[in-house]
């Protein structure tokens, strides 16, 4: 039996019906019962994700006090309060690593000289390299800060600090989450980014979403080696992405790309509890 294909086929409705049903559904498969899969934490995926969300800004201002953030945050501070120039503070390591992490791009850290050149681009020029790289997060980036237009003077203001700071911390927190639920970070930063996709081509070129929407919708990962068409159509065929406004559906798109990751990492572990689960579930009452 292929089991990516049941389990997607449970969810074929997934986020039309309500986030009661929807939330059910995932329950019954990953709930915190007898039958569900649970991960470190000894929460099922889903169970983690709520609790994370309902905790989450009291957490954050705990994490926030933490040493290893403080003392990031006090280098950050310094080292932007004296620097004379944009390209001075933005070449100074203590500020870019802290203002890549804290905007989800700590992928990016040790790229000073592409994160200057993009930081700095003139936006409102459609062939400036922040509109034209296919990753999209550095043009959201850029976009934040507008440091074309508002130069260091943004950095040192008290309100950015203070937003730098919440977002470094709470990169910290979702380490934490995935630690002990693999995939927590990634359904997080998409529940908070949905809503601004408006195409595909958004989707493929941000590297968090791409990741949840290509496995809770079970495309293989070797679709990145084909073609950009093909690949958009892999994903437009089985997802509008206008469904992103409604937030009930992207609360459930983002507990099926955990069930899935799940899934994936317990397949050969767990592929005869999930068969048994997907028949009970597909059977009359």
């Amino acid at each position: 039996m292929n089991y990516d294909s049941s389990i997607l086929a449970l969810f074929s409705n997934i986020g039309s019906s309500g986030s009661g049903s929807d939330s059910s559904l995932l329950e019954t498969l990953y709930g915190s019962g007898s039958t569900g899969v649970q991960g470190a934490s000894g929460q099922s995926p889903v169970a983690a994700l709520l609790s994370a969300q309902k905790n989450e800004a009291t957490v954050i201002k705990t994490v926030e006090q933490q040493a290893d953030v403080k003392t990031a945050m006090a280098a950050f501070t310094k080292a932007v309060g004296s620097a004379t120039n944009l390209t001075q503070a933005l070449n100074d390591p203590a500020v870019l690593n802290v203002l890549l992490t804290a905007n989800g791009m700590a992928d990016q850290i040790g790229n000073t000289a592409l994160a200057t050149k993009v930081l700095m681009s003139n936006l409102s020029d459609p062939s400036s390299l922040a509109n034209v790289l296919t990753d999209t997060r550095w043009q959201m980036l850029a976009q934040t800060y507008n440091f074309s237009t508002n130069g260091l003077a943004v950095l040192k203001n008290p309100s950015t600090i203070a937003a730098i700071t919440q977002g470094y911390a709470q990169i910290n927190w979702e380490k934490q989450q995935d630690a002990a639920t693999p995939g927590i970070s990634d359904a997080l930063t998409f529940i908070q980014q949905a809503g601004s996709i408006t195409s595909v081509d958004q989707v493929l070129g941000n590297s968090t979403v791409r990741t949840v929407v290509t496995t809770a919708l079970g495309v293989p990962e070797q679709i990145a080696f084909q073609s950009i068409n093909a690949q958009e159509q892999a994903v437009g065929t089985r997802l509008d992405v206008k469904d992103f406004k409604d937030p009930s559906f992207v609360q459930s798109f983002a507990e099926r790309f955990l069930v899935m990751n799940n899934l994936n990492s317990n397949s050969s572990s767990g592929s005869a509890s999930i068969d048994t689960l997907a028949a009970e579930l597909q059977s009359p009452t």
